[in-house]
């Protein structure tokens, strides 16, 4: 995991650069999330950070308890009203108990969780922002790896039943860090992850940056290091499909 202060420094510069790369830019489509524009990306991310924040901020057992904030009309209000949610989050973050118990959508039910997710949402949307504006960022590899290790344990398990079992092993070996994940299924279709290096049916070698976008569906693995059973990694892929 990252220290607490490298998390909270990411989420607050890949928070402010995702501004940055938004304002000017409001209209343009975003090919990962059909449908929407930049200004509804930015509006996306501040609602999740204004709620998280407030979620740790009271250390409240229930999402219910957190009031809804209406999406200003008018587009610098937005981006302001933004900027100001990151710099609250990222206090938030810092000043809080890690270990405080909260409610989350995940097993892991403390602030902890919060700030580890946080880091990957913010800077992957930062890469969103940054892609609608013509531009290609590299997560640092650091938080990259982490993010990875952390979405394979809290954002896999048993999301998609209905897709074909594995049947075979994934290995995920990050080129530019420390990082190499080895993935089976087990008799439950639960997955099983070993962090290390091990033989396995197909293996995707990539930044670990690379990795992470390919987990969260940015871009396909094409392009990518691959070596053994492609159908597999595809299979692999799809359970872990966020949409």
């Amino acid at each position: 995991m990252l220290p607490i202060d490298r998390a909270v420094e990411t989420i607050r510069n890949h928070g402010l650069a995702l501004a940055d790369a938004a304002d000017g830019n409001f209209t343009a489509s975003m090919d990962c999330c059909p449908g929407w524009n930049v200004a509804d990306l930015v509006w996306h991310i501040r609602r999740v950070h204004y709620f998280w924040g407030s979620m740790v901020e009271g250390l409240l057992d229930d999402p219910d308890r957190v009031p809804e904030i209406e999406r200003p009309t008018d587009e610098d209000r937005l981006l302001a009203d933004y900027r100001t949610g990151v710099v609250r989050m990222a206090e938030i973050l810092n000043n809080a108990d890690q270990t405080a118990r909260i409610w989350t959508w995940s097993h892991q039910k403390d602030v902890a969780f919060v700030t580890r997710h946080q880091v990957q949402e913010t800077a992957v949307h930062h890469w969103d922002a940054e892609t609608a504006a013509g531009k290609r960022i590299q997560i640092e590899p650091d938080v990259a790896a982490d993010s990875v290790d952390e979405f394979l344990e809290h954002s896999t398990p048993g999301r998609f039943p209905d897709v074909e079992p594995l049947s075979g092993s994934v290995h995920l070996h990050a080129s530019d860090t420390e990082g190499e994940w080895v993935i089976k299924e087990d008799e439950d279709r639960k997955l099983s992850i070993v962090r290390g290096h091990g033989h396995s049916d197909v293996a995707l070698s990539a930044t670990a940056s690379d990795l992470l976008l390919i987990l969260y569906r940015r871009f396909g693995p094409e392009q990518e290091s691959v070596h053994g059973d492609r159908s597999l990694l595809g299979r692999f892929l799809d359970r872990t499909d966020l949409d």
